[in-house]
């Protein structure tokens, strides 16, 4: 998980009475969404964005409490900005689910859970004043429509639901945003119009689980995804990660709707295991042959299609040979993707109260399933060795002249040597080498 600073947008505004903030951001791409609203809201009543903690009047943290490493780096950049010895508002996830925690590292912090982003200038202000604030515990908040500066120019992150259907066992995010609460299709198109027209090339459908998107509202992902395609403009869409649970009740539909050219075949579909016996102890709500079902019917469809999934090792109980079924399932399915994760026992969820393996065991999975999915990225990605086509570029890359493109299938394509600004731009590039992490490319025209 990466902190992500919000300095670059420093320079949009600089305020000479207005107080300077800080805002840190760790966590998927619905927590880097609330830090953007959090920037624009600020940025909206005069606040100055500042490039670093130290040059800051107050800190902002949004937490992500995902896993157990994850959460332990939290406490640490709390210690770390507490030592500061200035204001710190701490948002996001852990305050929901650890606010005794975070009160024993800093109790002066205040605390903004996910639901109350849209109170960051009430909370800064009160901060400031030497006001300990906390909004926490909130029922589900309208998020569109919010002021926003974006983290990247070219992307539009675009929450489209808060909360989830789901009662899985290890997961202690869902606590912390709580019930589903779907965002009406015509406000998200609202949204995209919006980033569209600011520039951006790339909408991210975003939430904690895409797949349960309007079934408390009697829409579904499908019908969203058709309603965002079909928005006049230059742009593509990125369909985040959505469950396997929901996504069989409407798979045709689903692969209709990413037929769209303006849809990147890109599927991220968390397995987490695929032994029955785990998964039911996980409470996944699916099966084995579930995931099959949707990962060979997006194979069929969309052959140079990208499928992305996630796997917990080590998950309390789990035997030698059901490990060896994942194991055998990433090795015949070959993801593109595989995000792995040791398990790591969260408070307040059932799976903590599960007796667990031994800690070396688990790294061992980890180490096994790492160099399993490594082989099997660097294969599939060299498949795509002497393909040309369009790509947009997204970002600048880590080297000087180098950038990032997305091509239709969401695959990152390395560009070295390129000195003019392409950010933004469509290119058409010939891919020439690939890593396991990512094609490298060639412009062409």
């Amino acid at each position: 998980m990466e902190a992500r600073g919000l300095g670059r947008l420093e320079g949009r505004a600089k305020p000479s009475m207005m107080a300077k903030v800080y805002i840190e951001a760790h966590g998927c791409s619905l927590s880097l969404s609330d830090s953007e609203a959090m920037a624009g809201i600020l940025h909206s009543v005069g606040y100055e964005l500042s490039q670093e903690p130290s040059e800051a009047d107050l800190n902002i943290l949004v937490t992500c409490i995902v896993k157990g490493p994850t959460e332990n780096r939290m406490r640490y950049r709390v210690r770390a900005l507490s030592a500061m010895e200035k204001p710190l508002i701490v948002a996001g996830c852990m305050p929901e689910v650890e606010e005794k925690v975070l009160e024993s590292l800093n109790p002066r912090a205040s605390l903004l859970g996910p639901n109350s982003i849209g109170m960051i200038a009430e909370a800064v202000a009160s901060t400031l004043s030497g006001k300990r604030f906390v909004a926490i515990r909130r029922g589900p908040e309208e998020k569109l429509g919010l002021p926003r500066l974006r983290r990247n120019p070219v992307v539009g992150i675009i929450p489209i639901a808060s909360g989830c259907l789901g009662v899985c066992s290890f997961c202690q995010v869902r606590l912390a945003r709580g019930r589903l609460y779907s965002y009406p299709p015509k406000a998200i198109v609202s949204e995209a119009i919006r980033a569209i027209k600011e520039g951006c090339r790339e909408l991210w459908l975003t939430s904690q689980d895409n797949g349960c998107y309007g079934l408390d509202i009697g829409s579904s992902l499908p019908e969203l995804i058709r309603f965002v395609a079909g928005i006049e403009g230059d742009f593509m869409v990125r369909v985040g990660m959505a469950n396997p649970t929901y996504v069989k009740q409407f798979l045709e539909e689903l692969l209709d709707a990413y037929k769209n050219e303006k849809v990147f075949k890109f599927l991220h579909i968390p397995i987490q295991s695929f032994c029955s016996r785990i998964l039911c102890l996980m409470r996944r709500g699916y099966g084995p042959d579930d995931a099959m079902e949707i990962i060979n019917a997006f194979r069929r469809t969309f052959p140079e299609g990208t499928l992305a999934t996630d796997v917990i090792v080590g998950f309390p109980t789990e035997t030698e040979e059901e490990f060896e079924e994942t194991l055998e399932f990433v090795a015949k399915v070959k993801p593109e993707i595989v995000n792995i994760s040791k398990f790591s026992p969260r408070q307040g969820t059932e799976a903590a109260r599960l007796p667990r393996l031994p800690s070396e065991v688990v790294a061992k999975r980890s180490r096994l399933l790492t160099e399993l999915s490594r082989k099997v990225s660097l294969e599939r990605n060299e498949g795509w060795i002497g393909w040309e086509g369009t790509c947009i570029i997204e970002e600048p890359g880590l080297k000087p002249n180098q950038w990032i493109g997305r091509n239709m299938a969401y695959r990152p394509i390395l560009i070295d040597e390129v000195s003019k600004n392409l950010l933004g731009k469509s290119a058409i590039v010939r891919v020439v080498g690939a890593t396991s992490r990512c094609l490298k490319g060639k412009i062409i025209a």
